[in-house]
């Protein structure tokens, strides 16, 4: 497992090189490797007559009665990725800068009815306040408003006390989880395939696998498991369903010490609330 993970490293970044493609190509549609929750040998992409893929609708939500953990899950486990979620919501709060589209709320403790509940952020990335009017806000932080509010406001109000909220963020947005260096949430700013997204992530650790799952969850919350092997990739060997362009919303989980199999991920409440915030952004 070491060497693997010490090959994955030292390699990633001239394999990521090679993986990069005119940005034309659209996501092949997930094909072999894929798992319904409700039964391995469910097919998740169907060929009508004419062509087009739809998606089957026997993939059933992530829910902890479909699969079975091949093992107890431990409470060291569930805390270990509990901690690492929560790591991944906060570091994600605190870089994310603001775009068009995004939603957020202002609070001013003991001031209600100066507070704002819950703005959007204009097409041209601004917001208004009562007590300041017309802000711009589009690609500040979160924590880069809140000391600009705190300061404002404290014209008007004394000793303000100011939170801000991200409620929704519309942004394109990847998770990468599990035995990576850098886990967390990455922004789109062009296609990515699976090697892009973890380079992104600093690689797989030594004590990481390279089986992957990648959980992709549909509007109407079925959720769908697909399998990758990031050895094949790596080798040149890889067919379009291994490194696969990602959609937005999709959580990449890499297998190691953290999650162990496939089967332990539907038993992690976290982690279903993580893919959801990932495809609907709240």
């Amino acid at each position: 497992m070491k060497n693997w993970g010490k090959m994955v490293f030292t390699t990633m970044r001239t394999a990521a090189i090679a993986t990069m493609v005119a940005l034309s190509l659209v996501v092949p549609a997930a094909g072999r490797n894929a798992q319904s929750l409700s039964s391995s040998s469910d097919k998740v992409d169907q060929s009508d007559k004419s062509g087009a893929r739809t998606s089957d609708q026997r993939v059933k939500p992530l829910d902890s009665t479909q699969l079975a953990p091949a093992e107890p899950v431990t409470a060291a486990d569930d805390a270990a990725i509990q901690a690492q979620i929560s790591s991944v919501y906060e570091g994600f709060y605190n870089s994310y800068r603001l775009g068009p589209g995004d939603v957020i709320g202002i609070y001013i403790d003991k001031h209600p009815e100066d507070s704002v509940e819950k703005v959007t952020v204009s097409p041209v990335g601004r917001i208004y306040f009562p007590l300041v009017g017309n802000v711009t806000v589009v690609g500040k932080t979160l924590p880069q408003l809140q000391e600009y509010f705190s300061n404002t406001v404290a014209e008007y109000i004394k000793e303000p006390r100011v939170t801000l909220s991200l409620l929704e963020a519309s942004s394109a947005k990847i998770g990468v989880l599990g035995d990576v260096r850098q886990p967390g949430v990455l922004v789109m700013a062009r296609p990515l395939r699976v090697l892009d997204a973890i380079t992104m992530a600093g690689g797989i650790t030594e004590t990481g696998s390279p089986k992957l799952s990648i959980l992709r969850q549909f509007e109407d919350g079925r959720v769908q498991i697909l399998s990758v092997d990031l050895k094949k990739i790596l080798k040149g060997k890889a067919s379009p369903e291994d490194n696969l362009y990602l959609r937005a919303g999709d959580t990449i989980v890499v297998h190691g010490n953290l999650f162990k199999t496939v089967q332990k991920i539907s038993t992690f409440v976290g982690l279903t609330t993580l893919v959801t915030f990932m495809t609907n952004g709240h």
